[in-house]
């Protein structure tokens, strides 16, 4: 007995010989399905429709995921712009915070010379009056000198002699009062010279300190704008466009400048930590225009989904069968809703050739989107539609073998993988 045989005796509790009689124009013949034949065909119809479960499932969660990611997106730089603008507010807080002490400090700066000016005066007008007081000393002991030598004289050389050395004594009397005034005076000075000396000192250390807290801002704002302009910059690279043209084009849009100008204001003084933490702030500034202008720029391009129900992919971009298949196909049921992936102007609709009923949408940036093979048209041309409005239904129109979309992305009037458009979305979340 041959192994199938014993195949089929032990089949044959589970699965009976089953025998299908056919009768044709008056003859009949009998189809024998034999156990071992019964479970072949059970088992590749169970393969089959594993296969099919699992590969649906797969094609459901990629679109849910891809349906969400334009939105996911959005919260990302919803919370990064909302944290940024934290940032740069406090920044500015601390900006003003330096510039007041700075002020202060120049403000002490300016009462220690001017109390140094004073003690310089004080100590000039010290010198002064102690040679005065020196030469009327002097003038003191020649006048003794004098009176005591004629002593023995006249009664009225006698009180004249008194009278000049009263004089003397008095002018004395005055110089030394202004003497120990002027002393007075220049401890006072040396005193809020002292004072003024501390308090610049102390200004010196809060304005460092506010500088350093200043500098460590403006370096986690440089570094958080600088990580976010990556992936943006590397979307634009991956769907084949040149990050710097694209800049240029929106800036081009968003150039308006006005308001009034204030004039300049330059310390005198300088302060090197001052100027670096312009310089960093000015290029924080440079950087968060970048990530601004690529913001808007991503707003243009067509990144959602053109099917938002269940479908399946059945070919790629790329070459196939010897030809250029310059699009994606998603299949599913006649009907299945067909909506526009980025904001844009409807350049085409109708039938053309091999895409049956075509869709096409002109997009800023150079960019273009096609909706091949629809079963409805749901839109006219010169009519500007926006992100995902529906513009009509899945079909099988034109040089098609079943229902699906035919989706294309060219930019610059070059056919480009929409997978990339896609994947784009993904990328910066």
């Amino acid at each position: 007995m041959s192994v199938s045989d014993r195949l089929n005796s032990s089949l044959a509790r589970l699965l009976p010989e089953r025998r299908i009689f056919i009768r044709s124009d008056g003859s009949s013949r009998v189809l024998t399905l034999r156990p071992l034949t019964q479970l072949a065909g059970i088992s590749g119809m169970a393969l089959v429709f594993g296969w099919t479960l699992v590969s649906s499932s797969f094609l459901a969660i990629d679109a849910i995921s891809a349906g969400t990611a334009r939105d996911h997106m959005i919260r990302t730089q919803s919370v990064l712009e909302e944290r940024l603008q934290q940032l740069s507010e406090e920044r500015d807080a601390r900006a003003a915070e330096a510039l007041a002490a700075q002020n202060r400090f120049a403000v002490a700066l300016e009462q220690v010379s001017q109390m140094q000016s004073q003690l310089l005066a004080s100590e000039e007008q010290r010198r002064e009056l102690e040679t005065g007081l020196t030469t009327l000393q002097a003038n003191l002991r020649s006048v003794k000198v004098e009176r005591d030598t004629i002593l023995g004289t006249t009664a009225p050389a006698g009180e004249a002699a008194a009278d000049r050395a009263e004089e003397f004594s008095v002018a004395l009397d005055i110089l030394s009062g202004e003497l120990r005034q002027a002393a007075d005076q220049r401890a006072a000075a040396v005193q809020q010279a002292e004072e003024a000396r501390v308090a610049a000192e102390e200004l010196t250390v809060e304005r460092d300190q506010i500088l350093a807290r200043n500098d460590e801002i403006l370096t986690q704002l440089e570094n958080a704008v600088t990580v976010s302009v990556k992936p943006l910059d590397d979307v634009f690279r991956s769907v084949g466009m040149n990050p710097d043209e694209v800049l240029r084009t929106i800036r081009r849009g968003y150039s308006g400048q006005g308001g009034p100008l204030t004039p300049m204001s330059y310390s005198t003084r300088g302060d090197a930590a001052l100027s670096q933490g312009e310089t960093k702030a000015r290029q924080i500034m440079v950087t968060l225009d970048q990530m601004n202008t690529y913001r808007i720029a991503m707003e243009k391009l067509p990144l959602a989904m053109p099917v938002k129900q269940s479908f399946r992919y059945t070919s790629g971009f790329g070459r196939r069968w010897g030809r250029m298949h310059e699009g994606i196909d998603m299949a599913g049921p006649v009907g299945t809703p067909v909506y526009t992936t980025g904001d844009g102007v409807v350049t085409f609709a109708g039938r053309m050739g091999a895409y049956g009923n075509l869709i096409k949408i002109r997009h800023e940036l150079g960019t273009e989107t096609r909706y091949a093979h629809l079963n409805r048209i749901g839109v006219k041309v010169g009519q500007r539609v926006s992100s995902g409005e529906r513009i009509g239904d899945m079909g099988n129109t034109g040089r098609s073998t079943g229902p699906h979309l035919h989706y294309e992305v060219r930019v610059n009037g070059r056919a480009v993988d929409p997978m990339s458009f896609i994947k784009a979305a993904e990328n910066v979340q």
